[in-house]
């Protein structure tokens, strides 16, 4: 299917106006041209937003939460059930829109889809299980108790790399916990996120529910700056890198506002001479090369045994050879290209650095020919053998670079090694030690966000919180009880009786 008909489908025109509170197009600011890294073509162009059009916007959603709040949340997760069948009906382009715009392959692209139809079933569920504790209460005939109540305005700020999940991730939630939602994605992939607002605006307006409680705010950086230091956002969820993440975080906290930070990623697999070779290969190599390398929980470090590490690394280099780059929507390619080129720079200034800092090369990397295969973004997966305390091991580079080195004594050497970066989102140890494995989950273990055993760091489901630690931001986003970060918590005690006793037995006569 081309990708005019793709847009088509969608509804995305080839020049579009990039913000919407659910109801007509609007946008007077500077335009972003959507080029694709798949072959350099201008997919449309997108006109962004002024201060205008965010004052308005905001205020179209300040209106919306006033009415959206006082429905009850099972019929919020009604909207949010339609809008999951939706994106059903919408998998396979919204799917190839994402692999067009991002460059991952065709599969990772439904998959991108297939999570936020996951989240939103998530959410149906969730949306009659909103639930708070009873409490004991000390005084007599007292009742304690504690409940949920919508923030109000949810800003979300999402990353390229994952251009529909994230977003869906925050709003399946937000909505069914009363909130409204304002998102800024990012520059460079406008045109996803346009297709979204236009699949949820048409189940809003089925349902008479009014403009604004979606709402999308294409522009550069200026955007979330204007996000980050409006009091009326109750709450900012950002993804990004973690230069990002600290600027969003100083500009919220200076007016006590709340955020929800999901940064980098600098993401080890740990493989003990227990390990099944072949699954640490397998789940080696798709965490490593999966969307080029562009994910929060790409794996960055491999840390092998000295005893399996000449036999585990004469596999990994064959199955590097078996790799296949190209367009990723043809299926049988199994790695596509890097955003852009500034993306392909930082690649290329990665592969200098391990030059540099003593590193040698199990499988060579370099820039691909544009004129080969179609756009300047393609770059070889490239595996570094290198010493864990190089400087460039201990950066976070979004490229399909793997680093490779050597521990020597029991898991708990390996496990120093793991945890010395500053970043701490996921984790994986190979193992089929027990011993091994629990001292990994164990709180003398990983200190990530998220430990695995026996697979990669990469491909999380949405049943279980995401997020990690340190430099990574501490947010928590999907499953679980990530559902209480979109609400308040309020504490409620009940006296039914005739007397007013005080707690901690203080007396209190008149």
């Amino acid at each position: 299917m081309s990708i005019k008909t793709i847009l088509k489908n969608l509804a995305v025109e080839p020049k579009q106006k990039g913000c919407s509170t659910g109801g007509q197009w609007m946008g007077s600011g500077s335009e972003i041209a959507a080029v694709s890294p798949v072959d350099g073509s201008l997919l449309g162009n997108v006109q962004t937003a002024t201060v205008e059009d965010y004052e308005n916007l905001i205020e179209r959603a300040e209106h919306a939460f006033l009415s959206f709040r006082k429905i009850p949340a099972p019929q919020r997760g009604e909207l949010v059930r339609q809008f999951g069948n939706k994106l059903r009906e919408k998998k396979l382009d919204l799917g190839q829109l994402v692999s067009w715009e991002m460059g991952k392959s065709l599969q990772e692209g439904l998959g991108e889809v297939q999570e936020m139809i996951d989240i939103c079933d998530f959410a149906v569920g969730l949306s009659r299980q909103l639930h708070g504790l009873t409490m004991t209460s000390e005084r007599p005939a007292h009742r304690l108790y504690e409940q949920y109540h919508p923030l109000g305005i949810v800003g979300i700020i999402s990353a390229f790399n994952f251009p529909v999940a994230v977003w869906s991730w925050n709003v399946a939630l937000a909505w069914v916990c009363g909130n409204v939602c304002v998102w800024k994605p990012s520059e460079k992939t406008p045109l996803c996120s346009i297709a979204c607002q236009n699949i949820i605006a048409e189940v809003l307006k089925g349902n008479n529910i009014p403009e604004g409680v979606s709402c999308v705010l294409n522009g550069g950086a200026e955007v979330g700056q204007w996000m980050a230091e409006d009091q009326r956002i109750s709450l900012l969820s950002a993804t990004g890198s973690t230069r990002m993440g600290k600027d969003v975080a100083q500009r919220v906290g200076s007016r006590l506002g709340k955020s929800l930070l999901e940064l980098g990623g600098n993401n080890a697999i740990i493989i003990t001479p227990n390990a099944d070779l072949d699954t640490a290969m397998r789940a080696a190599v798709f965490g490593a090369v999966g969307t080029c390398g562009q994910r929060c929980t790409s794996t960055r470090r491999l840390i092998v045994h000295e005893s399996i590490f000449d036999a585990f690394t004469e596999v990994l280099q064959k199955a590097y050879q078996q790799l296949r780059i190209g367009n990723p929507l043809d299926e049988k390619n199994h790695v596509g290209p890097l955003i852009d080129t500034d993306a392909v720079k930082m690649y290329k200034e990665a592969l200098d650095q391990v030059d540099a800092q003593g590193g040698s090369w199990l499988v060579q990397g370099g820039v691909l020919p544009s004129d080969e295969y179609g756009s300047a973004c393609y770059v070889k997966p490239a595996v570094a053998l290198i010493e864990h305390d190089a400087p460039i091991v201990h950066r976070e580079t979004f490229a399909p670079i793997l680093y490779i080195m050597q521990y020597k004594g029991e898991i708990e050497e390996a496990i120093v090694i793991q945890n010395e970066v500053k970043q701490g989102l996921s984790s994986s140890i190979m193992s089929l030690n027990m011993r091994e494995t629990e001292t990994f989950l164990s709180h003398l273990g990983s200190d990530c966000g998220i430990a695995n055993v026996n697979i990669g760091t990469s491909g999380a489901e949405i049943g279980g919180a995401f997020g990690g630690e340190k430099e990574t931001g501490g947010g928590r986003e999907s499953g679980s009880d990530a559902w209480k970060v979109y609400m308040r918590r309020q504490t409620n005690t009940i006296n039914y009786s005739a007397a007013l006793p005080l707690a901690q037995g203080i007396v209190f006569d008149l």
